[in-house]
């Protein structure tokens, strides 16, 4: 697994690919919080508080994450590199792994620089420091764990075809589906009590906790389950190409 770590690591940080990546979730969060005439512009709200920062990201990430996940497995099927991957002593739950932490390592870098948000809030805060910063701990923890659920999602969107392209728009599909698409079935009231239990199976419920402040065992444990689940399936569909 660490060898498979180290090359995609190597890959991403060996160029600018890491650091491109990381300015554009930037930049794109900066312009929508602090310049754009927006619902999420931290100005307009008049609240010195990083709440639109926790909506706003994940919606970026659901495009951003897909771009990094597309090529995981698809590029490899597509330059017939995954037969190689087949015939080395390594065993395929390792290759997955691998190429995952090494996406969570550029994904985490990423918000890396989004701390800055924190120390601006800080400051412009009446009076200086009266921000809930508890809160942000909780939201920027809630953001890691949904990264982890894009991750694994993305993963199988890419072990499902050979096009980095189809991979790109499953990917995107099955996050934004999972992410919103549960929550926004359920405010239909089509299925009466059983709407709760729909929205508890989205992403969305178990996400915005966090941002509330609220670091609960069971969502953590939610976005670990579910992550397991792609990976796994992941796996098995990787195992049926070999």
């Amino acid at each position: 697994m660490f060898s498979i770590f180290k090359k995609e690591i190597g890959t991403y940080f060996g160029t600018m690919g890491a650091y491109i990546i990381a300015s554009i979730f930037t930049i794109i969060c900066t312009l929508f919080l602090w310049f754009f005439d927006n619902n999420f512009n931290i100005f307009n709200i008049g609240l010195a508080n990083l709440n639109n920062f926790f909506v706003l990201s994940p919606w970026v990430l659901l495009f951003l994450i897909p771009a990094l996940t597309m090529k995981s497995i698809a590029e490899e099927e597509e330059n017939n590199t995954l037969i190689w991957l087949f015939s080395q002593p390594i065993s395929i739950f390792s290759v997955v792994l691998g190429k995952y932490f090494a996406i969570l390592t550029l994904v985490l870098f990423s918000l890396l620089g989004t701390i800055v948000y924190v120390y601006s809030t800080y400051m412009i805060s009446l009076p200086t420091g009266n921000i809930d910063l508890g809160m942000v701990l909780s939201g920027y923890i809630g953001l890691i764990f949904l990264s982890m659920t894009f991750i694994s999602v993305g993963i199988f969107a890419s072990s499902l075809v050979k096009n980095q392209v189809l991979a790109f728009i499953l990917g995107v599909f099955l996050s934004f589906f999972c992410f919103f698409g549960f929550e926004n079935l359920a405010s239909y009231n089509l299925l009466g009590n059983f709407d709760y239990i729909l929205q508890k199976i989205g992403f969305y419920q178990h996400y915005i906790s966090f941002t509330k402040g609220i670091i609960d065992t069971r969502d953590l444990g939610y976005f670990l389950f579910i992550t397991f689940l792609f990976l796994t399936i992941s796996i098995k569909f990787i195992k049926r190409k070999k």
